[in-house]
């Protein structure tokens, strides 16, 4: 009877029965950015040779302003939603819709955040920024991403950030707070909105990605973002190319080869 009950108790605990898989990539040494490429050269040769790699450097004089604005839909949340620690950042798997300029639709399958900022804008950098991904049904992807600099702390941000003390380790997880993304819905607008076609910021670094970066940034806390920043620590690609010219990566690349 007792190995009965501990066999029982090994199949049903989801910590032993489903181990949080360990990340293929990171963001220091042998597994950071600039080695993503040969961690998997057939899956990541984007990462070292693509053209339109993310993040970049947004010059707000070259935004020009579309009075047709994209927007963002994603239905409250009283509740809160899961909260996971990936190893590689803090996710929150929920459900939302993206209608672009043109009309279509993509579908929101998470967020996730970053320290600091990937994007800089006019050359500066902000303390974090969170990643809305999108997936239309055609497969084609869109992310939307928010600045993150210290201030008032904004409720939704404070609703999610707020819990991450409570995930410190790869494969923990919790819920969130109440989420309201009302306010975050009016915040992207086409003033500051930096469009471009660039790449994931991460392995695979798969490009066509339709890119919105909002540079008027939002609010956390200053006693929020330092447990952030103790849990997620640095997880931020390098800045690339102008999109269109050389991959930074390859164009060191042939210099060192020019010069053997």
């Amino acid at each position: 009877m007792l190995h009965l009950l501990l066999l029982l108790h090994l199949l049903l605990t989801p910590s032993l029965a489903q181990p949080s898989p360990q990340p293929t990539f990171g963001y220091h040494g042998i597994t950071g950015p600039t080695n993503w490429y040969t961690l998997n050269p057939t899956a990541n040769h984007k990462c070292a040779l693509g053209r339109h790699q993310s993040p970049i450097n947004i010059v707000t004089s070259s935004i020009t302003c579309d009075p047709n604005a994209p927007a963002i839909s994603i239905p409250s949340q009283p509740e809160g939603a899961e909260f996971h620690n990936l190893g590689t950042t803090v996710e929150v798997p929920v459900n939302g819709t993206l209608t672009s300029v043109d009309g279509k639709v993509y579908n929101l399958a998470q967020f996730h955040f970053h320290t600091p900022s990937e994007h800089a804008v006019d050359g500066e950098y902000a303390v974090l920024e969170v990643h809305f991904v999108f997936v239309a049904g055609d497969g084609a992807r869109a992310v939307v991403g928010f600045l993150i600099e210290p201030g008032e702390g904004d409720a939704l941000l404070e609703a999610v950030l707020g819990r991450v003390g409570e995930i410190p380790q790869l494969g923990d997880a919790t819920h969130t707070g109440p989420l309201d993304f009302a306010a975050l819905e009016r915040h992207l607008s086409c003033a500051d909105d930096g469009r471009y076609s660039g790449s994931l910021t991460t392995p695979p670094c798969d490009e066509d990605i339709a890119w919105h970066v909002s540079c008027r940034p939002l609010t956390i806390s200053v006693a929020t973002y330092q447990i952030v920043k103790d849990v997620v620590k640095f997880n931020a690609r390098f800045t690339q190319n102008t999109p269109g010219e050389i991959n930074l990566l390859e164009n060191v690349a042939n210099k060192l080869c020019g010069s053997a």
